[in-house]
This record gives structure tokens, sequence and C-alpha cells, in this order.
């Protein structure tokens, strides 16, 4: 009876080191770095007084809904002097403070503009024009001293989408010294202020943003990021990750997707005009349905766990609802993109944050 029992308990303590041993490794900390979405607009769309439902149907708050589902960093731009007080310091300072006391990361698009900055505009903040070049140098770093020291973001972006410099005309890419220089300056005060802040270069689209990296090696910063839209930056998905492992080969630095979108239908739901209306902007194998805008970001999702050293996705625009009403001229362009519906309900998009 007593060799019965110790021949039993060896053959436990054998099957309990099998499974230790031969059992799958659980990964440490989420798969992707970044899982990040763009709510910019959240403070408007809390003052329409909106109400906002997770996919249950329960009110519950956009941040809210959007912790649980995963997303674990969100995208905030800044601009300088705005018209409207959203996107200026204190209220991104006021919602960095909100998100960070949820346990979420903070990711700051820096525009160095009063408006919106992108491959087309670049304008200098009015309170800039007139200055010299040097007094616009100091400027830059003044100015991104302050949002580091006041805001402390886990990650900031030097400019916003800058193919063709930022803080025209003097940064202009066609004068790359400059451009340079005042990004340098940026990234300087990043460095000096909020060391343990990562620092993004921000391009729009893969094609060629291999070489737009390769030309700034020089700076120092920390990830690269690249917005990718299919329907103005391609459809071909294969040519997208080619592009992501590129840029990462030549620069020997992670990359993430900063912005993209996908619409879950083709209407509309206020009498603003939408970016994105027409079939032939569509990925074919993605359909505009609540069902295709889902595998859109998990595909993406699926690219950048595929790309070495790839670190995530955010996307953009995923509040902005039609929260001006249905009849509104200067609502959303982006209704049919977000990730709730026109019941402004939670939709099944958000799925795809779960590790």
């Amino acid at each position: 009876m007593k060799n019965i029992l110790c021949l039993m308990l060896l053959l436990v303590f054998a099957f309990l080191s099998c499974s230790d041993d031969d059992g799958p490794e659980v990964p440490e900390g989420p798969l992707l770095e970044i899982k990040g979405a763009d709510i910019s607009f959240l403070p408007e769309v809390r003052q329409s007084g909106v109400v906002i439902r997770n996919a249950d149907g329960q009110q519950e708050d956009m941040l809210v809904t959007l912790k649980k589902a995963g997303v674990n960093v969100i995208r905030l731009r800044l601009w300088k002097d705005p018209e409207s007080p959203t996107s200026g310091f204190a209220s991104v300072k006021a919602l960095s403070e909100e998100i960070k006391a949820m346990g979420l990361k903070v990711m700051i698009a820096l525009h160095y503009s009063d408006t919106w900055a992108d491959p087309g505009h670049q304008t200098k903040p009015a309170q800039w024009e007139g200055i010299t070049y040097e007094q616009l140098k100091d400027s830059v770093y003044a100015y991104t001293a302050r949002v580091v020291n006041e805001i402390e973001p886990e990650y900031i972006q030097i400019g916003n989408e800058i193919n063709g410099g930022l803080l025209w005309p003097e940064g202009r890419y066609d004068q790359p010294e400059q451009m340079r220089e005042l990004i340098s300056h940026g990234i300087q005060a990043v460095r000096d202020e909020s060391p343990a802040t990562k620092i993004i270069l921000h391009y729009a689209g893969h094609e060629y943003a291999g070489t737009f990296f390769s030309n700034f090696t020089s700076l120092d910063y920390d990830i690269a990021g690249i917005s990718y839209y299919p329907y103005w930056h391609g459809k071909d998905l294969a040519a997208l990750r080619a592009s992501l492992a590129q840029v990462v080969s030549q620069t020997g630095k992670p990359v993430f997707i900063a912005e993209t979108s996908y619409p879950f239908t083709l209407e509309w739901n206020d009498w603003t005009n939408n970016v994105i209306g027409q079939n032939n902007q569509l990925l074919s194998e993605f359909p505009a349905t609540p069902e295709g805008q889902q595998a859109y970001v998990q595909r993406i999702k699926e690219i950048m766990l595929d790309v070495e050293d790839g670190l995530g996705f955010c996307y953009w625009g995923a509040e902005w609802i039609s929260y001006k009403g249905e009849n509104a001229t200067n609502g959303s362009t982006w209704e049919n993109q977000a990730f709730w519906n026109f019941s402004k309900r939670a939709l099944p998009v958000l799925q795809v944050y779960k590790d």
C-alpha cells in the first residue's frame, strides 16, 4: 500500500512538472504597447448633452467605455491659441489629468499651430508671426517645455503629419536644415523637462515613409508614426506592412500607426458632408458595415503584431459623432467612422482592443 501511494505521488509531481515546462508562456502586459484612440472632440460631445451608450445600451461616458474595451492610450491634439477652447492648452491639460486618473496613458499631438496642421497646412501660431528665426526656435523650445512640464504625457508628437515640414515658411521640407533645427528644439525641450516622455515624428501615408524618416536619423526621437487611411494612402495592405517594416529597418526605430479609421456605414446623420460616402473609397474585402469596420481594425492590429518593433495603432475620430444634431451643417464629417452608431451606441469594433 505504501509503495502504491509513493508511486501515485511521483506521478502527480511528474505531471505538474511537465505542465510547467510544456505549457504556453503567458505574455507579460499587453501584446501591443499602443492600443489608442484619438478623442479630441470629447469635451464638445460632453457639452452637447448627447446621451452616449455602451454596447449593452446602458448610458456610459465615452472614456469609460473605451477603457473597459481595452484602450490604453488616448491621443489628443493640441493647438496653440485656437478660436475654440476645446483643443487649447487649458482644455487639453484638464482632459489629460482625467485620462491619467483613469489609469490610461496620454499622447499629445502637438500641431504648433492655432488650427489643423497636416501635409497641406502648417500655419504658424499667430503669436509667432513676424518674429525672427532665432526667436521662433526659442518659442518652439519654451512652448514645448511648458506642455510636457505641465501635462507630462507618456507620448508626444513633435508636429503633426510633417511631410511638408512644420511652422511654414521657415520650417518647410525644402529647407531641411531649418526643419531639423525646429524639430530639434522641440525634442530638446522634451528631453530637458520630461525625460520619460517618448517622442514621436509623424508622417502621413506609408509610401516614401522610409525615405522621409531616413532624412532625420540624426534627430533624437523614439518612435516613427504614420497616418494610414485607405482612401487617401492606397488600398494595398501588403504594401502598408512592407512600408512599416522598411521604416523600422532604415531607422532602427519602432513604428506605429498614429491615425487610421474606417466607416461602419456610408449613410450620414447630419447635413455636414462626410469624408467617406462612396463604395469606391472602400477596401473591397471590408464593407461599410459594423462588421466590416471591426474586421478592418482587426487587420490593422494583426499587421502591427506581425511587424517587428510594431508598437500598435491609434484610431482617429473615434468620438466624432453627430453631436450637434441631425440638421447641423457644421457638424461631423466623420460620424459614419466613429465608434458609436447613429443611435450613439458603442459598435463592435471596440472588441478589437481586447488582447
